[in-house]
This record gives structure tokens, C-alpha cells and sequence, in this order.
């Protein structure tokens, strides 16, 4: 098969290079998928220069992605729960990085796979798991929403627009901090637009009509605005801030989970949420997938199809 992969940590992603590799060993409880799309996130590229090495043992050569979307094309021993031919959908992480998604196959332990939203194309599949995941998780860990106000640190981002969209589908007012080019994208998502930057409290406070009863931050450095929109008792989460522990916060990495997985998708084909793709790339132009995706500029999924 053919899959994107590099043989060292490096800050040059024109040392990803393609090339053939034998298919991957199909461990028990695992599922063998024919990979269709695969979303870009900004962890693949910050992997490749070896940035989560102190946590994230690596084994080279390594293929990158985390993001899939594809066909069951073979299945270990025991595998029940899905059948040669069904499309499926999974956060592919897995405890050594080496073998990822960037590839034309992929094994992949069947605790983290879902069955494909109907209502997605494969690129728009391809780039839902991990960015709909962790702001799925980030959310669910405040507790119940209904009726309560959230506040969305980078709100129009990959991650931060997921966050919105599920908040407005668990009944939430939901409040997004964002630049004044995408407030008409998140009204259209169902936010009440913020300008960050200097008097991003007193912005937040007004539009809110008061403390917020949830935060999640998608964005880092953001805790000193938090608690001082946050009302007591309220509760909020980080995916970029350890530090919010020590405030009464959680710090989430998100994991691989199928049944997660499976909510989001329901959530989608109820039509609450959709994806946005702003590119797609093949294998031989990850380099440049990466390039764009680390200039923080593009709003929507960017997704390579082997």
C-alpha cells in the first residue's frame, strides 16, 4: 500500500515523502480500513517535529494521521461488531505512534470505531473524530448545558465551531469568542459573536447580560478572561491549558472512543451538526496540507484523500 511517512523528528515537512510500505498486521479486535479520507489536525504536524515526545512514544518510520474514514476491508479474530464492506469512521490514535491514517489502509482497534454518518461525504467524514470528539468531550465534562450559557474560546476554529454547533444542539446560549471576520459564520452557527483581544471581558459580560455558567477553551492562555466571566459554580475545561487543574477546571485530551464517536455522528444525521471542508489534498501533498494547516488561517477541515 502506499501511505505518507517520515524517518525522523524534523521542522521540514518536505521530508514526508510517499512510498510503498507492506499492509498492516490486523491485530485481534481490530478492523483493517481501505482509508477514503483522512482530516489534518494540528497535532499530526506538531508530532512530525517531535513537540509530544516526552509523552508520545514513537516508532519510525512513522505515517501521520489520526483522522479516517473508509471501508472495512478486513477483520481480526473476534470482531463482531461490524462486517466486510461497512463504512465506518474513527479517531485513529493509538498508544505508539508509527502506523496512522495517512495511508490507503489502516488497522485500527475496533473500541474506537463508529459507523460513517449517512448524511457525510467522505471528505466530510474524514475530518469529523478528532475535532467533533474533543469538543464533544470538552463540553459533556461541564455537565449538563440546557438552558445555561457557555462561553467558546475560539469559537470558528476546527475544533471551536464544533463546539458551538453542539452546544446550540444541547440547548445551550452559546457565546464566541472570535475575529469580527467570522461573526457572520458563527450567528450562522447559532453564537453570539465576541471580539477577543483588549476589553474581551467587559465584550463578553455584556453580551452574556452577566457571569457565564460554562467556559471551554480551545485556544490556551485564556485562563485570567475565564474566571473573570465565569460565575461561581460554574464550571470549564481546557484542551491547551494544564493549567486550569489548579483553578477547579479539566484539562482535556481527548480519547479514542467509539461510542463518542458514534453520539457525534448521531448529532450529524440529526442535522444539528455539519463539517466544513476547506481543501483536500492526496498523499503526495501532505507537506503542503501541513504548511496550511500550521498558518492557522483556514476555516473548515483540510483532508487528505489517498
Amino acid at each position: 500500500m502506499r501511505a505518507a511517512v517520515y524517518d525522523a523528528y524534523t521542522e521540514n515537512f518536505d521530508d514526508i515523502t510517499v512510498r510503498d510500505l507492506p499492509d498492516p498486521k490486523l491485530p485481534p479486535a481490530s478492523v483493517l480500513i481501505e482509508v477514503r479520507a483522512a482530516g489534518v489536525n494540528p497535532v499530526d504536524w506538531k508530532l512530525v517535529g517531535g513537540h509530544l515526545d516526552a509523552f508520545m512514544p514513537t516508532q519510525f518510520p512513522v505515517t501521520p494521521g489520526w483522522d479516517v474514514a473508509g471501508v472495512v476491508v478486513g477483520l481480526g479474530f473476534d470482531t463482531p461488531e461490524f462486517s466486510i464492506g461497512d463504512e465506518v469512521v474513527a479517531y485513529a490514535r493509538k498508544d505508539v505512534l508509527s502506523t496512522g491514517t495517512f495511508a490507503e489502509k489502516v488497522a485500527v482497534p475496533v473500541r474506537a470505531v463508529a459507523r460513517k454518518p449517512k448524511s457525510l461525504s467522505w471528505e466530510q467524514a474524514g475530518g469529523l473524530p478528532l475535532a467533533g470528539g474533543t469538543a464533544l468531550r470538552t463540553l459533556e465534562s461541564l455537565g449538563e448545558i440546557d438552558g445555561k450559557t457557555v462561553l467558546v474560546h475560539g469559537a470558528a476554529g476546527g475544533v471551536g465551531s464544533f463546539a458551538v454547533q453542539i452546544a446550540v444542539a444541547y440547548g445551550a446560549r452559546v457565546i464566541g469568542t472570535a475575529s469580527e471576520r467570522n461573526h457572520d459564520y458563527l450567528r450562522e452557527l447559532g453564537a453570539d459573536p465576541v471580539t477577543y483581544g483588549d476589553g474581551v471581558v467587559e465584550r463578553i459580560l455584556e453580551a452574556a447580560g452577566g457571569k457565564v455558567d460554562g467556559v471551554v477553551d480551545f485556544v490556551g492562555e485564556q485562563l485570567e478572561t475565564t474566571l473573570a466571566v465565569l460565575a461561581e459554580g460554574g464550571a470549564h475545561a481546557s484542551v491547551a491549558d494544564p493549567g486550569v487543574t489548579e483553578h477547579s477546571g479539566r484539562y482535556i485530551w481527548v480519547r479514542p472512543d467509539g461510542s463518542e464517536t458514534a453520539r457525534l455522528g448521531q448529532l450529524v444525521d440529526e442535522g444539528r451538526v455539519t463539517v466544513e471542508v476547506a481543501g483536500t489534498y492526496g498523499l503526495d501533498e501532505v507537506p503542503q496540507a501541513f504548511r496550511d494547516n500550521a498558518e492557522g488561517h483556514t476555516r473548515g477541515k483540510l483532508v487528505i484523500v489517498p
